[in-house]
Formats: C-alpha cells, sequence, structure tokens
C-alpha cells in the first residue's frame, strides 16, 4: 500500500553515475520520493535550504567540498536535520565526526541493499551504522532507541557502560571529546599512567580495541534518543 506521505530525500554525491544509481534504486520505493540531487558540500547546504527534504543522502570526499563540514553548516541552522553519510570510507574518524556532530546514519556504497531500510529506521527515530560498528553496538546490548532525554552530545549512562566505575566513565567522556592521555590527565587530574590504565580496563571491559571505538560507541548512546 502507498504511504501516505512518502519521505523526501535529496541526494548529494559527486559522482554524478553513482547519484543517478541512487535515485533509480529508491524511487522505486512507494515510500521514498527523491527530490533532489546536488554535487558538493556547498550545493548541499543550497539543496537543502531550498528544499527542507525528510533526509539528506550524502557523500563525504567531494572534491567541491566535503560533506562532513557542509553537514556540520546544516546542523547549526537546522538542528532536526536528518543527515546520513553514504561513502566508501568506513574510516573510524569520519566515523566519530560524524555521530558528534549529529547525523543520523553512517552507510557504506557497496551494501546498497541496506539503504532503503536503513532511511527507514532514520525515519522512525533510530541512528544507523553500518557493518562492524552497528555490530560491535549491538553485542553491547544497544537497541536501536534510547528511553534517554539526555542532551544531544552527551550520552547517558546506558547499559553498555554498566560496568565501568564512574572514573572510567569520566575517562570515556573525555575521550569521546578527542583529548589525548595528557589533556585527560589535566583535566582529570589524575597521572597519564592512571590515564592509560583506565583506558585499558575500559577497552577490557567493553571489548572494544582502541579508544576510537570507545568515542563511536559513546556517540552512538548519545545519537539514538
Amino acid at each position: 500500500m502507498k504511504a501516505a506521505t512518502p519521505m523526501r530525500v535529496l541526494i548529494v554525491d559527486d559522482d554524478a553515475l553513482v547519484a543517478q544509481a541512487l535515485t533509480t534504486i529508491l524511487s522505486v520505493e512507494e515510500d521514498v520520493d527523491v527530490v533532489g540531487l546536488g554535487g558538493s558540500g556547498p550545493e548541499a547546504v543550497e539543496r537543502y535550504r531550498e528544499l527542507k527534504p525528510d533526509i539528506l543522502l550524502m557523500d563525504i570526499q567531494m572534491p567541491g567540498g566535503d560533506g562532513l563540514s557542509a553537514a556540520e553548516r546544516i546542523l547549526a541552522e537546522d538542528a532536526g536535520a536528518r543527515i546520513v553519510f553514504l561513502t566508501t570510507f568506513s574510516d573510524d574518524e569520519y566515523i566519530v565526526r560524524a555521530l558528534r556532530m549529529g547525523s543520523r546514519g553512517y552507510l557504506i556504497k557497496q551494501d546498497v541493499a541496506q539503504i532503503v531500510p536503513a532511511l527507514r529506521s532514520v525515519m522512525a527515530g533510530v541512528c544507523v551504522l553500518e557493518g562492524e560498528v552497528l555490530e560491535r553496538s549491538a553485542t553491547m546490548g544497544l537497541s536501536g532507541r534510547s528511553d534517554s532525554g539526555a542532551d544531544q552530545g552527551r550520552a547517558p549512562r546506558s547499559t553498555a557502560f554498566a560496568a565501568l566505575t564512574d572514573r572510567e566513565y569520566e575517562v570515556v567522556e573525555a575521550v569521546a571529546e578527542g583529548l589525548d592521555n595528557a589533556e585527560v590527565a589535566a583535566r582529570l587530574f589524575m597521572s597519564e599512567g592512571t590515564v592509560r590504565n583506565h583506558i585499558s580496563s575500559v577497552l577490557a571491559k567493553l571489548g572494544l580495541r582502541n579508544r576510537t571505538q570507545v568515542a563511536v560507541l559513546y556517540y552512538r548512546c548519545a545519537q539514538t534518543g
């Protein structure tokens, strides 16, 4: 049955063939309406202002202006903007920056079958992640939604971090802000050696491999409300 109000999607990708392929894939869905295309970060900002789409589906690396910078500008003007990144780059730093700014998803282009279900999830209020990050979040017992009313950008003390001490969680918050060990030590009034010990303990308790994954998990909790 045709949806009463299809989701309005703006696609921004510097590769015209990719943009057209995405348009074809999405347009066959009755609950999706592709309302426009763009090819650069600045064009994404301009077209978002013009079209006010329900979802902006955007590449990250574009010669005319990157998607992350464009997303920051859009979210500064419209904090409720639903931005989903679709990229070939599964770089942890990109993921962390995307989640920190308040994007609603991070998908990989190779898995095109997941795009439409992911967009539906975003419309339902779920933050969607791709591949290993999503799998890791699932093993942590995280659901697609959170009942917390915590402010965006600051994760509640969710069940994902239940095993941590209060001090360890303070270290997690500092790491998620991008602080290095020396900066964490200065903020929390502890030695760098103690910071390293806390981080090692956090990684062991959460089953993570590095501090970037800690930050990704933290911001997933913050953005799934």
